[in-house]
C-alpha cells in the first residue's frame, strides 16, 4: 500500500482544525470516507476532500502536501503510524502526542509539541514560542519523547518541561528553559535573556555562553562522564547533533535557579 497522500487545492483564508486526520482515526477506513469526514475552518466545517486532492490508501503513514502556516493541530494525539508535511505546519503541532513520528519540510508555529508524551518530532525550519511547553493554566509540558528543530525556535522553549529531551540545532528565544521541572534542552546556537527562570530541575546543555541571572551559581569547570553517552545515543539522528564534531565532555557548570530549588543546571562547552 502506498502512503496515504493529501495534496492541499487551495488555501483557505481561515485556519483549519486538522486534528481527525490522525492515523489512529483513520485506521480501517477508506479513501472514500475519508474524504467525507470534516474539518473545522472558521466558522464552516469543510469535507477533507474540498480541501485536499486524496491519493494512496496507508491511513498508518500519512504524507500532506502543499501544507501551510494555517493548517493546526497537525498530528494532535497521535498514537503510532506517521506523518509527514511537506511545507509548513500551523500552531499546535503534534499537541499531546503518545508515539509515532512526524516531520516537517518547513517552519511550524506555537506551541509545537507541546504537552507531547513520547514520540518524534522533527522539524526542518523554524518553531514559534512554548516548543514543547505546557497549554495556558496547566503546571506540566512536554512529558516524554524527543524534538529535534534543525533551524530557530521562539520564545519559552521547554516552558514546563517534565520530561524528555529538545534538541535545537539554531537558536532559542528569551526565557528558554523557564519554570523547567526535569528533562534535557541543549542548544547550538545562541540564547536570549532569563534563561532557565524559574527552573526547578533539568538540564540546559549549550554551545555558546547564555546571559544568566544573578540567581545562578558559577560551579567551576567540570569534565563529565555521561556527556560522551549522551551525544552516542544522537548518531541515528539526521541532524548536526550526530556530527562527532559537534560532541564534548568539558563544560562550565552553573546551578539554579536559586530562586526556587535550584537542583537545575546549565552546562556551557569549554
Amino acid at each position: 500500500m502506498s502512503a496515504l497522500t493529501l495534496t492541499l487545492k487551495y488555501r483557505p483564508d481561515q485556519r483549519v482544525d486538522m486534528s481527525p486526520l490522525v492515523c489512529q482515526n483513520l485506521q480501517g477506513m477508506e479513501p472514500t470516507e475519508i474524504a467525507g469526514l470534516e474539518l473545522q475552518s472558521g466558522k464552516c466545517r469543510l469535507r477533507v476532500d474540498q480541501l485536499f486532492n486524496i491519493s494512496g490508501s496507508d491511513t498508518q503513514t500519512i504524507v500532506i502536501k502543499n501544507s501551510f502556516e494555517k493548517l493546526d493541530f497537525i498530528g494532535k494525539e497521535l498514537n503510532g503510524g506517521s506523518i509527514t508535511v511537506e511545507g509548513d505546519a500551523g500552531a499546535y503541532l503534534a499537541m499531546g502526542m503518545k508515539s509515532g513520528d512526524i516531520k516537517v519540510t518547513g517552519n511550524a508555529g506555537l506551541y509545537a509539541g507541546c504537552e507531547l508524551k513520547k514520540g518524534y518530532l522533527e522539524v526542518s525550519g523554524n518553531v514559534g514560542d512554548f516548543l514543547g511547553g505546557a497549554l495556558p493554566g496547566n503546571k506540566m509540558g512536554m512529558k516524554g519523547g524527543l524534538i529535534l528543530v534543525k533551524g530557530n525556535a521562539g520564545e519559552r522553549v521547554g516552558d514546563h518541561l517534565r520530561r524528555g529531551m529538545i534538541l535545537i540545532e539554531g537558536n532559542a528565544g528569551d526565557y528558554c528553559g523557564s519554570r523547567m521541572i526535569a528533562g534535557t534542552i541543549a542548544v547550538m546556537g545562541q540564547t536570549g535573556r532569563y534563561l532557565g527562570y524559574a527552573m526547578r530541575r533539568g538540564t540546559l546543555l549549550l554551545w555558546n555562553p547564555p546571559l544568566l541571572s544573578a540567581s545562578f551559581n558559577d560551579c567551576g569547570t567540570h569534565t563529565l562522564a555521561f556527556l560522551p553517552m549522551l551525544f552516542n545515543a544522537f548518531k541515528t539522528l539526521n541532524s548536526r547533533f550526530a556530527d562527532a564534531s559537534a560532541a564534548f565532555n568539558r563544560v562550565q557548570r552553573y546551578a539554579g535557579d536559586m530562586a526556587e530549588m535550584g537542583r537545575g543546571e546549565v552546562l556551557v562547552k569549554k
